[in-house]
């Protein structure tokens, strides 16, 4: 593989390739057995992505309407997660060089009362549901009573989050970000919950109710990892999406938190203009808008969005330059879940200077990406990590 002066990692939130060998440690078997991308290209008919295509996601698993290619652009394989979860923290703080061995807590049966009552002291006001449940059907749910009583919602799910849903003329936005910063400090061991989400929304009836792109994440502080290896080096990190978030913006030269994927898609173009030689991005509308709601015909459509925009992403590259697609974990839109589900991870690894693509076979870890990335600045990580060449 050759040298390489700028890395690109992109990361396709949701897009999972097939069930992983502990899939059912995490619940997903039966009729919950994940194959993200595999389900969705059935459901759908086939999907049509000429540039994934070209560059060998046919050739990492079977996909109906994308055929491996002959003679793929990119390096191409799969990686198997080490860490205990199948999250966003747990996927992205493993890419950087963490491996969670122990997982995070989750309440499927809601927080403990004193949880509860400490957080419902702070703000100041009552609370509703504290129960495992989709975004978008627990404000379909209790929406109009929160417009009725101004109780913000609480919620989780199969993972470790700590979830507050408000309607925006209730709960100002802001408002809302504080209750988050209030939940953050009172989850401390032995409940800490990975993350502490801001889930804001509008409308005025359960039919018109709807989430709005002002969420924001409350993750815990990840131990030191390569993206402060890179800073402490001089080298620039640009994030992008809810990357700055994961890491608590720590490390980073430039962060946009953009909200969608054609906000990503041209932060991106941003950062390609930067003097940033790490450029780490998360495209999570898949996941966010499609794989949470069982929306495989979204899914599709904002796959083959992406398609294009990566197009134009691969006409902007420099000869040097490094372009990493993977995903942080499955989220099958075709299963009765509407959880994140444990699976396999696409790896595709482009340069232009690259003139045919290899098997890179399966990877153990996501780790083995922030190794190879670290080892070009002298930043080792030191979890049984192998390179990526």
């Amino acid at each position: 593989m050759s040298a390489f002066d700028r890395a690109i990692l992109i990361v396709l939130d949701g897009c999972g390739v097939g069930a992983a060998p502990d899939a059912a440690d995490y619940g997903d078997v039966g009729e919950n057995h994940p194959d993200t991308l595999g389900h969705l290209a059935e459901a759908v008919g086939g999907l049509n992505l000429p540039t994934l295509q070209a560059l060998g996601l046919g050739n990492i698993a079977p996909l109906r309407g994308v055929p491996p290619a002959n003679a793929p652009r990119a390096h191409y394989g799969k990686v198997q997660p080490h860490s205990k979860g199948k999250d966003s923290v747990t996927g992205h703080w493993e890419m950087m060089g963490l491996h969670t061995e122990v997982p995070f807590p989750t309440y499927p049966n809601g927080f403990p009362p004193e949880i509860m009552q400490a957080f419902e002291s702070r703000i100041g006001r009552q609370t509703l549901g504290n129960y495992p449940a989709s975004g978008t059907e627990i404000i379909r749910q209790l929406g109009a009573e929160h417009l009725r009583t101004g109780k913000p919602i609480v919620y989780t799910s199969a993972d470790s989050v700590f979830q507050i849903a408000a309607h925006e003329a209730v709960i100002p936005v802001e408002a809302l970000y504080r209750m988050c910063e209030i939940a953050r400090e009172l989850l401390q061991p032995p409940h800490h919950v990975q993350r502490v989400i801001a889930r804001p929304f509008i409308g005025d009836s359960p039919e018109t109710f709807r989430r709005t792109e002002n969420r924001r994440d409350f993750p815990l502080p990840p131990p030191p990892n390569l993206i402060d290896a890179l800073a402490s080096r001089g080298v620039g990190v640009y994030g992008i999406g809810v990357v700055p978030e994961l890491f608590v913006y720590r490390g980073f030269r430039h962060a946009e938190r953009t909200q969608s994927n054609p906000e990503h898609h041209q932060a991106l173009v941003r950062a390609l203009a930067s003097d940033c030689a790490f450029i780490f991005a998360n495209f999570e509308d898949f996941d966010m808008l499609y794989g949470h709601r069982n929306d495989p015909e979204g899914f599709a459509r904002a796959l083959e969005a992406f398609d294009g925009m990566l197009a134009e992403l691969l006409a902007l590259l420099q000869p040097t330059d490094w372009l990493i697609l993977t995903a942080d974990h499955g989220n099958d839109p075709t299963t009765p879940s509407t959880d994140h589900s444990r699976e396999y991870l696409p790896l595709l690894i482009y340069s232009p200077s690259v003139e045919a693509g290899r098997d890179l076979g399966v990877r153990r870890t996501l780790a083995d990406i922030g190794a190879t990335i670290g080892a070009r600045w002298g930043a080792s990580l030191t979890h049984g990590v192998d390179m990526l060449a």
